[in-house]
This record gives structure tokens, C-alpha cells and sequence, in this order.
């Protein structure tokens, strides 16, 4: 006989939807400080059960971690990462915010502008870094509407600014 123990098999009770916050802890997701404003605004605003964010940069304190433009100092993955980043700011707003992400009924439109160079066409594969983590936080019946745009520049030099409205559970 074998003394070694069988592997554990954890089911998830499907029945239930797993909250953001609960999907954070098991994507091993620790969100960081968030984001001061760089100037004369608010970083969010609610009317009725909208959050409006302001244009979230990939920032860590009050630097831009990501220089850049797509096309020229940056390539996809780079950018991506950039992008990843200010999404994870988003979810650190929107948390300092509500309280707790778990207000979130749904996330409305996400905005991403991608600083490039030329002609670059790859400003849908940067923004599906944000998108991802977004859907892999909240699920996939929260998924947004997006809207991508290539700009010419961003603030501070950044290669991505993101800007997403919320709706806020009643």
C-alpha cells in the first residue's frame, strides 16, 4: 500500500460567481498604490451608477515605467506591458474609490490611446493586455465596449493611457 497522499481536486461552485476581488487573490494579483492626479482634476467621478475614471497611465509613484511610442522605442510586447500596467491602475483607482471591486456590475467602455510612430497597425493587440486582465478580473459577461485610438503623444511620454467608465451595482 501506498502511503502518499492523493492531489486535492478544488471545484469551484459554478452555481456562484467568484467576485473580482476573489479572482484577484487566485490570479496571485496584488494591485499597487494608486495613481495621484498630475494636475488639476480628479482621478474619479461618479453620476447615478457611473465611475468615470480620467486617463489612466502606466505609472508606478509619479514616473511613467513605460517611455515610448509604439513603432519606434517600444515594440508589441512592451506596449502591452505598458498597458497592463495602466489597467492594474484602473482597478487600484476604481478600488481606493468604491471600497472594493466588487461594486463593479459591469465595466461599461474601455478607451486605450496608443502613442505610435508611422504607420503602425498593432494598437488592437496593445489594448488587448488591458482588456484581458479586465476580463480575467471581472468575467467575461463584463466585458466592455472599447475604443482604440494611435496618437502621435501621450502624457509624460507615455506609450498608453486608458480611460474606462464603470457601472457601479445599485
Amino acid at each position: 500500500m501506498s502511503t502518499t497522499p492523493k492531489p486535492q481536486v478544488v471545484v469551484r461552485d459554478v452555481s456562484r460567481p467568484v467576485s473580482a476581488e476573489q479572482r484577484l487573490k487566485e490570479l496571485g494579483i496584488k494591485l499597487p498604490v494608486p495613481p495621484e492626479p498630475f494636475g488639476t482634476y480628479v482621478e474619479a467621478v461618479q453620476t447615478g451608477n457611473l465611475l468615470f475614471l480620467s486617463g489612466m497611465l502606466p505609472t508606478e509613484g509619479h514616473d511613467a515605467k513605460f517611455v515610448g511610442r509604439l513603432g519606434a522605442e517600444l515594440d508589441v510586447e512592451a506596449a502591452r506591458d505598458a498597458a497592463r500596467l495602466a489597467a492594474l491602475n484602473v482597478l487600484a483607482v476604481a478600488k481606493k474609490y468604491l471600497g472594493s471591486l466588487d461594486d463593479i456590475a459591469r465595466i461599461v467602455r474601455l478607451g486605450v490611446s496608443v502613442a505610435t510612430s508611422g504607420d503602425v497597425r498593432d494598437q488592437p493587440k496593445v489594448a488587448d493586455a488591458a482588456s484581458d486582465l479586465l476580463r480575467d478580473v471581472f468575467g467575461d459577461d463584463k466585458n466592455p465596449c472599447r475604443l482604440v485610438y494611435g496618437v502621435a503623444s501621450l502624457p509624460l511620454g507615455a506609450p498608453v493611457e486608458l480611460e474606462v467608465i464603470f457601472e457601479i451595482a445599485e
